[in-house]
This record gives structure tokens, sequence and C-alpha cells, in this order.
């Protein structure tokens, strides 16, 4: 039975269908321009891209030129990298100019595709950035497409990991930028914290082309980028807290796997109070009480790390260290730590070093940076089951690209089966008889304990020759993805996320050049090793494809149908022949959470054997309604996170704005001035009621905190006694009194001086009052969905508090400024740069990759056992409080940090 949508797709075609039918006409007045382009010579053909410009500046649109760019583009390419784009990339170059994610197969060449509205974007001149999931494929994108830019006469720059700030500067200036998201990300957190426009390296946010659009911005934007410095050490806590847990029974906790939930009983709560008592920790009569505040934030970390998290699946020990493994890749991700003191309590639970906690400096979501560009455009080869996300987050459209060549790969149904034991021994002897068939086998697991289980069942049977590619061996992963294509060979994956490395058949023969022939010099020995290799390659691909091509053969259903299917599409690429199947267990996580037993008693009653699977197309379809629940479930926490945090966004924006004027003000003396009045203006109406007589007056309180806060002794209380004298009146001799306390501060430091010190003064009070607003937000945060209990709406309460948090902020920071600038003394030392990012971790790691982008390490931090005190440039970024490296004894901020300072009296 078809269905009236079914239906009219058929008579009709999808909506991609009809969309990329609209693009043909373009398509062929770009193939019509083709022979004339080919007569003009590689000099004529760069003049081109001037004339374009041209064009621009007499005011044509990007889509009035958009025929010839392309065109000028197709021909570009096919010159300068030896690739003529098929007229479904082109396609796909439309697409992505129009603001949409082009959804296009494994193999089908998205990365020349995206050369192709990056050219027409970079016309203009307002910089365009390609953002790849690491540095590995933003080098080489930008190695292998620059020849064509530069051919073009564009200029190409690229963004990794320490680079300093001249070389991002140069680069952010270039025509088109290659970056990872993470460092574009951190750039412009950094760019934010700096205190001169000539610090800050970005220039804007124009387009954006985002490739593994789908990881980028739905797998990693699941966590926020941030820049943190580190808190007081408070290990012993930890390792007190964490040696109550085991104490636990079944009934002293509830645990929900769907919810990925632990919460205490009541008879959990009562038992924690004894023995938190016994030990001291316990304040007050109940554990609830308000000053016990932290000690349940430890213990409900506790109870996760120990109920919740599982080592070797959500993360391993390596080295003394408790590391992350991605859920989505299998990867190890160094350098990343769990927030609010969750990694902590898993150190503590492992018994391996605990690390202080961390407090945020600056932190921004994906969704809420790539939201700043002016347009937005996105490649991948999965991205239509997460449409409605980035229609409703982005503003984006997903549209299907057809394939070059018909996909010739067969998707077989799945096979379940009643336990792991059985599966597993199903799948070892699949896996054998494509081995003896001379078929490539791709095997994808979910966990690194499930491919280290099936490596050990493949060595029982006597099957060696394999590949293990998990978050332990990622190192040599490039390779072993590459030649996952010979005839015969199997490679166990974790995960095939954005690996960034084609499996071609018979192996991937300019990896396989450059692996075995890296120490080779040019000449015709190197020449005729290149003959032999490829020779080789044909030979072996003419057997894989006699064998039936890739064969994908996957262990487990993941929660997101998006990763199976980007496992699959490792299959059947450019129109190789190809199969895949999902080999299932009644033991399996989203079978055994969504609804398994009923399943089980039916296939019981059926009379499955054990050893046997069942297949039926409405299994498939049934694990498919439990994928959609789960992503559905899964999206609306991402939505109702990305609510929340677009309220601090909201703030966000206002600061990092308020910044940007202070920096760009020649002089901040105007805004200095209207803070301390408004300092002036809030205590008289404090103490001051309105229509109140002179007798209600707190006089005292009054002039106290002017002594306070604008550091004069004045005989408020003696104003006050005099006749007739009005609220008014007090307010104008206070402001009398402070302007002219300012202006003989200017005229005995000099105007100069006191200018420089007013934007200092004025920007780092903002920064400090910021981060304590951060924290502060963040504290709200944890506590806002108790609200519910009282049914109120927890967002609403978060945006009306969180409003007035930032409105005590800036009040704060009227009276943190004028209370500084009142007391300001200068004292002359040598000359000082302009005060420079504060130390600080940037976290967050590539998803796709496991792969920490900074190391992990404090940001330009050097060990002190690694300073030379004779050479400066060996020190990095040192603490402002450290002793001098030089070894005067000194700290460093009195000596080699020593610079004209404004200090407070």
């Amino acid at each position: 039975m078809v269905s009236f949508g079914g239906l009219a797709r058929k008579l009709f075609g999808s909506s991609s269908d009809r969309r990329v039918k609209g693009f043909q006409g373009r398509v062929d007045q770009i193939n019509a321009l083709e022979d004339g382009l080919k007569a003009l010579s590689d000099e004529e053909l760069r003049g081109r891209t001037d004339s374009l410009r041209q064009e621009l500046a007499n005011g044509k649109t990007l889509d009035d030129i958009l025929v010839p760019a392309f065109a000028v583009a197709r021909e570009g390419a096919r010159r300068a990298l030896g690739m003529r784009p098929f007229d479904v990339q082109l396609i796909g170059g439309m697409i992505l100019h129009e603001r949409a994610i082009a959804e296009m197969k494994t193999g089908e060449g998205k990365t020349l595709v995206a050369t192709l509205p990056t050219y027409l974007n970079a016309l203009s001149g307002k910089g365009v950035h390609v953002v790849t999931v690491n540095d590995y494929l933003a080098r080489r994108d930008s190695e292998w497409m620059g020849r064509f830019y530069r051919f073009l006469g564009l200029s190409v720059g690229v963004i990794v990991h320490d680079m300093n700030d001249d070389q991002r500067r140069e680069a952010y200036a270039c025509d088109i930028t290659y970056a990872t998201n993470n460092e574009l990300g951190f750039d412009y957190l950094r760019d934010n914290m700096k205190y001169d426009r000539k610090q800050m390296v970005q220039r804007g946010h124009n387009f954006a082309i985002v490739d593994e659009v789908d990881s980028i911005l739905i797998d990693e934007a699941r966590t926020p980028l941030i820049i943190s410095g580190p808190l007081d050490d408070r290990s012993d806590l930890y390792a007190q807290i964490d040696a109550f847990i085991p104490q636990l029974t079944d009934e002293d906790f509830e645990l929900d796997e769907k919810q990925r939930s632990v919460t205490f009983t009541e008879a959990g709560t009562e038992k924690l109070e004894q023995v938190l008592a016994e030990a001291g920790l316990l304040k007050g009569a109940g554990l609830y009480d308000i000053e016990n505040v932290s000690i349940v934030h430890h213990l409900n970390n506790a109870l996760k790390a120990h109920k919740l998290f599982q080592r070797d699946k959500d993360y391993i020990v390596r080295n003394g260290e408790v590391v992350i493994i991605d859920e989505f890749t299998g990867r190890m991700m160094p350098g990343r730590r769990y927030s609010e003191g969750q990694h902590q309590a898993l150190e503590a639970k492992e018994k391996v070093k605990i690390h202080p906690e961390n407090q945020t400096l600056a932190s921004i979501t994906f969704q809420n940076y790539f939201r700043m560009y002016s347009k937005l455009g996105g490649m991948t080869g999965t991205a239509n089951t997460e449409a409605e996300e980035f229609a409703n987050i982005y503003g984006l459209s997903v549209i299907e690209v057809p394939t070059n060549l018909p996909i010739q790969r067969l998707d077989e149904d799945d096979e379940v089966y009643r336990t792991f034991e059985e599966k597993f021994q199903a799948i070892v002897t699949e896996i054998k008889a494509a081995r003896e068939r001379g078929q490539p086998v791709l095997v994808g697991t979910t966990s690194i304990e499930k491919s280290e289980l099936l490596a050990e069942l493949l060595k029982k049977e006597g099957l060696k020759d394999f590949q293990v590619l998990n978050a332990r061996y990622h190192e040599q992963e490039a390779y072993i993805v590459s030649q996952a294509g010979k005839p015969g060979a199997v490679t166990i994956a974790t995960n095939m996320a954005g690996r960034g490395t084609d499996i071609q058949l018979g192996g991937n023969l300019d990896m396989r050049i450059q692996h075995e022939l890296a120490d080779m010099p040019e000449g015709p020995e190197r020449t005729r090793r290149e003959a032999e290799i490829k020779a080789e390659v044909a030979k072996l691909k003419e057997e894989a494809l006699a064998a039936g091509g890739l064969y994908v053969l996957a262990t487990e259903r993941h929660e997101s149908r998006r990763i199976d299917n980007q496992l699959r599409g490792r299959s059947g690429r450019q129109g190789d022949p190809g199969r895949s199947k999902f080999y299932l267990s009644l033991q399996d996580d989203l079978m055994r959470i969504f609804g398994s037993d009923r399943m089980e008693g039916m296939l019981t009653k059926l009379g499955l054997q054990e050893g046997e699977a069942i297949v039926h197309p409405w299994i498939n379809k049934a694990l498919e309604r439990a994928q959609k629940k789960v992503e559905a479930r899964n999206f609306d926490i991402r939505k109702n996170l990305l609510k929340y945090d677009d309220v601090m966004n909201d703030q966000r924006k206002v600061i990092f704005e308020q910044r940007l004027e202070l920096m760009d003000a020649t002089d901040v003396e105007e805004t200095i001035t209207d803070m301390r009045h408004d300092v002036i203006d809030d205590l008289v109406n404090k103490y001051i009621p309105e229509n109140a007589y002179a007798e209600q007056w707190d006089t005292a309180a009054l002039k106290e905190d002017v002594r306070k806060h604008l550091n004069l002794d004045l005989p408020v209380d003696a104003w006050a006694a005099e006749e007739g004298i009005a609220e008014d009146d007090i307010r104008e001799r206070l402001i009398e009194a402070a302007d002219k306390a300012a202006a003989e501060r200017t005229e005995r430091f000099g105007v100069d001086v006191m200018r420089y010190v007013e934007k200092s003064i004025v920007l780092q009070t903002l920064d400090h009052l910021w981060r304590e607003h951060l924290v502060n937000l963040d504290h709200l945060r944890s506590v806002i969905g108790f609200r519910g209990y009282a049914q109120r709406d927890p967002l609403q309460e978060y945006k009306q508090e969180a409003f007035e948090l930032f409105q005590a902020l800036l009040g704060n920071l009227r009276q943190a400024v004028t209370s500084q600038m009142m007391r300001v003394e200068i004292r002359r030392e040598e000359p000082r740069e302009t005060p420079q990012v504060p130390e600080g971790r940037a976290r967050h790691v590539d998803a796709t990759t496991g792969e920490d982008e900074f190391g992990g390490d404090d940001l330009g931090y050097v060990p002190p056992e690694n300073r030379n005190p004779e050479d400066p440039q060996s020190w990095g970024k040192v603490a402002r409080n450290e002793p001098c490296p030089c070894g005067s004894g000194k700290k460093f901020k009195h000596c080699h940090g020593a610079f004209a300072q404004a200090t407070v009296a």
C-alpha cells in the first residue's frame, strides 16, 4: 500500500529532486561557456578573476556573476588540479552558495565541490572560511585546492594549532581561509578577550562552508568551546566522597538508562546523611540543607561516575589519565574533560591523580558561533535525518545531490539474534566467508571493548591478518583506512565518521606511494616504483570488484541513523559494487532499552533456535522507529540547551560589542564621567528616599559610602543640616566634588596617561566581572530545573534571573570602575605592551578525530624546567604573579613583565 506522500514523490519527485532540477538551466549555461574558456591562455583565464571583481564593484551581485564565475572555476580546476567538476558537482556548489546543505555520497568529490562557491564568494574580498574537522584536512585541502585558487589569482591561508597571532592574522586576511571549527571558535573568543583592536586576528564572519556539516554542527555542538583557568584544588574532598559510593546497595539509588540519569532514593539519602555526619562533612540537620549544596553536587557526580560511566566504553585509563571516549566515533579525546567536577569524580573512582577544576573565562557554543556568519553552507554524506534540526537552529535546508554514477551497493535487511554470543559467532563466520572469496570487509563496532572482543574471536578462529582501528590505535588510522579496500582485507573500526580518507577498491594509490616511497628521491627509480605500485593497485581493484566490492558489516545499530548511514556509505563509492548488512542481538543497548522483552518472547514462541536469526523488513522498520524516537529526544535536549545558551549569548553580544566600542574609542573620559555620576545618583537614591524629610535621610551611611566608592571625605551630614537643602543640592555637591578630584588627578598625571589608564581599567574590570557572571550563570543553570516542581517554567525563570544578574553586573561595573579611578596612583616603570589574553586552557576536542587541537595544555605555557633564564623567547606565557624566569627572585610583573601601570592605592 503506497501512502499519498509516497505517490506524490513518485509522480513529482521529492523536494530535493525538484530543487536540483531548478539548477539545471544554469548548469547548461556554464557548459555553453566551456569551449570559449578552453581557448584562453592561462594568463587570460586568470584575468577573468579581475574582470569579475570589477563587475561586482560596478554593482552586480554574486548571483549575477555565478554562471561565468563557475565556468572560470571549472576550467581553472581542470588546468591546476587535473579535475573537471561534473555537472552534479556544479549543482552541489550552487546549493552551498544558496545557504543550504548539499548531501553528497562518499567519494563524490565534496572537496572539489566547495571550491566553486568559495571562488565565487571570495571575489567580494570579504573573506571565505572553509571549515574542516581536523588540522590534517585543513592543511591538506589548503595545499591541494590552494593550487587552484592561486592559479586564478586568489590568496589562500590556513589556520592550524601552534600558530602565533601574526600568522593567524595573515591567514584570516587572505581571500580564502581553511581552518577547523575549534580554531575559528577559539580565535573568536580570544579576540574578545584582547585589549587592542590591532591584537585581534579575525576580520569578520562573511561566508563559511562547513565540511562534514552534521559532525560539526550537530555532534560537536553538544558541548561548548571553553577557555578556562584553574580553581582551588579539592582533591581530598573528591576522594572522601568517592569512598562512600561503594557502600550503597541497589535500594539506595534509581538508575534510568534511557534518560542516562541516576538519583539517590530516600533510603540512600538517609544512609549518606549518617556516613557524612560520622565523617564530619554534614552541616545542619539534613543533606539538602542550603549549607550542603556543594556536598550534594559532589555526591551526584560520584554516583554518576560509578553507576552511569563505564570504563572502556565511556572512557579509558591511559598513563594514569582518565581519557574520554567519544560515543559517536569511539575515539580517545585526550585533553577533553567533563565539566562541573564530573571528570574529577571519575579520577577519584579510578584512583588516579585528581586535577583541579577550572573556571570558565570565555565560552560559546558552535550553534551561536556559526549563526554569526552572514551566510552559511555545508556538505556531508548524511544530513537528511537531521534536516529538521538544521532548519530550526541554523535556517539551513538539506538538498540531496544525485550521484555522478548510479549506486550499486546492496543494502541487506538486518539479521537479529537472541544473544551477543550467537551474533558474534555469525559475524566471525561471515568474515571468514568474505575473506575466502577475496572480498574486502569493513567491520563497524560501537565501542573499543566490542572491537577488541571481535578481534579475539577472529584470532581464536585462526584469522590473524586483520587491522583494528579504534581509539587505542588512531595514530595509524589514515593509512589503515586507505588500504581497507584491498581484496580479502579485514578492517575492524569503532566508527567511520569523517575520516577524511576514501576507501578505494584495491587500495588508495596516493597513500601507498606516499607511505612506501616517502624516503625515495625523485628520479628514474622512483618513477619505476610508482608505475609498479599503480599496476599492482589496478590489478587488486579488479580482484576486489570481481569479489563484489567493499562489504560493510556492522555489529550493532547506533542510536542515530545518520551514524549507521555514514558507515554504510563507505561502500559503493563512484558506482562501485558493494554490500552492507547489520548484525543485531536482543542484548544490544538499542534493542534492550527499547522494548526487546516482548520481542524475545515472540521469537521464542515462533520457535527461534539457538544460532538462528530472524531477517525481515518489519524488523528494520521497527528499529528505525526506535532510532527516530532517540533522535527526536536528543534533538529536544540540544534545542532546550540552546534556549538556555541563547540567554547568555544575548548578554555575550552586548559585552563583546561594548568591548569593541571601548577599544575603538580614542578616550573613554565621557564614559568614566557618566559612570561616576550614575554611582552618585544610585547613592543619593539609596540613602535619600524620594519625597522624604531631611530627618529621614541616612546621611551617616551616605557619607560612609561616598568615602568607600569616591574616596572623598565630605561633610555630608553638615550639608543635610542646612536650612532648605534638597536632595538635588546634595547630588550636585557630590558631583562637583567628585569631578574636581578626577580633574586634579588628570592634571597631576597628564591627560595622555590618564586616558590610557581609564581605558585599561574599564576593559580589565569588565572582563573580571564578566567571568564572575559566567560562574553565576553556571550555578543558576544547575539549580533552575527545580523551579519546575513549583509549577514555574524553568526557562522563563532563568531568563528573568539572568537578566537581573546582568543588571547587577552593570551596576557593579560602574561602582568598581569609579572606585578604582578615584584611587588610582601612577608609578613609572618600564614601558609595557598592551595586556595579553590571560593564561587559560582551551577545551573542546574534535569529536571526529579524538585529537585535542590544543594539546590539553595551558595556552602558550612552558614548564619552568624548560625555560632558559638567559632567553626570554623560551619562557612562553608567564603568569604575572609567578617568580620571574630570569632568576631575579622578583615576581614576573615586577621584573621582565613590568609596565607603566595603574595601581589602586
